[in-house]
């Protein structure tokens, strides 16, 4: 029998380089595993403690379904879906609640970090913390539940999602008997630190992302940006800098390789950047066009989430039910 793995992905802005290696392209190597069932959703619900904009919310979530399917995502092997078309979840979020302690949910990272915030200012620790923050993990263990999930893959640092599902799920079968499939953490291979264009690792709260597709000439000029040193072109370039970094990312290990050599040899910085962008664009470019056909066609989108919608929702209700019986509902 397939192990069953789940990814939520949540909407909250424009696809970048970092997402794609870090979360996309991990994503893709198991679903093209034939030991496994894969669930891949669009966690909107879960972007509404960040995004108050609709119209925001409504293009991110746009923006991203047409990256994943862009991508190679095969609707046809993996159920993809959007979380806020599943309402079993919202339901199981409020029934695994009650087995739920507020001691669990005090020791998630994103409550802690907002309430030493606050109590740095001098404030009420909890004067920046809504429920929905609060209770993000109980929604994203409903998430995790409801599909039978085996595996969910996650890195390092989410790794606490997945402990805080499994133990609500063995708090509610300790209760109400065997009700859920316990969890575990997939830890994904590590990529390395992926730098943007000022050196430091790729982040939106560093403003120094490379948007996934970007326009060809947007590309080129975001690459040629990259912040370098002032070595002359006839001196080895360090491999350790953003550019190699990045072109080590879409090398194969031949062009990797003949890459190096260049590098010790000496090249100017023009150079590289070219050698990256050249490579990227190789990469890219196939799924950039791909990716500008369902956003004119998003309603060939809308329809994929909802086949994806309705096939896992026979799943949903099954496990919902499940809780509601064992529970006396």
């Amino acid at each position: 029998m397939k192990k069953v793995v789940l990814t939520g992905i949540k909407p909250t802005g424009t696809p970048h380089i970092g997402n794609y290696f870090g979360a996309i392209k991990p994503a893709l190597e198991f679903a093209s595993n034939d030991e496994y069932d894969c669930y891949y959703f669009i966690a909107d619900y879960h972007a509404l403690n960040q995004i108050k904009d609709p119209e925001v919310l409504k293009n991110n979530v746009k923006e991203l379904a047409c990256t994943w399917l862009a991508c190679g995502i095969d609707p046809k092997k993996v159920v993809f879906y959007k979380q806020s078309d599943l309402s079993e979840v919202t339901e199981l979020t409020w029934l695994i609640s009650n087995v739920t302690s507020k001691g669990l949910l005090n020791r998630a990272h994103a409550y802690k970090a907002l309430t030493q915030k606050a109590t740095e200012e001098g404030a009420d620790p909890d004067s920046l913390v809504n429920m929905g923050l609060f209770n993000y993990p109980v929604l994203m263990a409903s998430d995790i539940l409801i599909v039978n999930s085996n595996f969910v893959p996650v890195g390092q640092d989410q790794k606490q999602h997945v402990e805080m599902a499994r133990d609500i799920a063995q708090a509610f079968n300790k209760t109400y008997g065997n009700t859920f499939v316990v969890p575990k953490e997939l830890i994904k291979k590590d990529v390395g630190l992926i730098l943007g264009q000022d050196g430091r690792k790729m982040s939106k709260s560093y403003n120094n992302v490379i948007p996934l597709f970007a326009p060809s000439e947007k590309l080129r000029k975001l690459v040629m940006s990259i912040k370098t040193d002032s070595s002359l072109p006839t001196e080895p370039k360090p491999t350790d800098s953003a550019v190699f970094n990045l072109y080590s990312l879409f090398a194969n290990p031949s062009e990797l390789e003949a890459e190096k050599k260049k590098y010790e040899k000496g090249l100017s910085w023009a150079e590289a950047k070219q050698d990256l962008f050249e490579i990227m664009e190789k990469t890219i470019a196939p799924m950039r066009e791909k990716y500008d056909y369902y956003m004119a066609h998003f309603d060939e989108v809308e329809k994929i989430l909802a086949d994806g919608a309705k096939r896992v929702k026979p799943i949903a209700r099954e496990t919902l039910d499940r809780a509601r019986k064992n529970m006396g509902l």
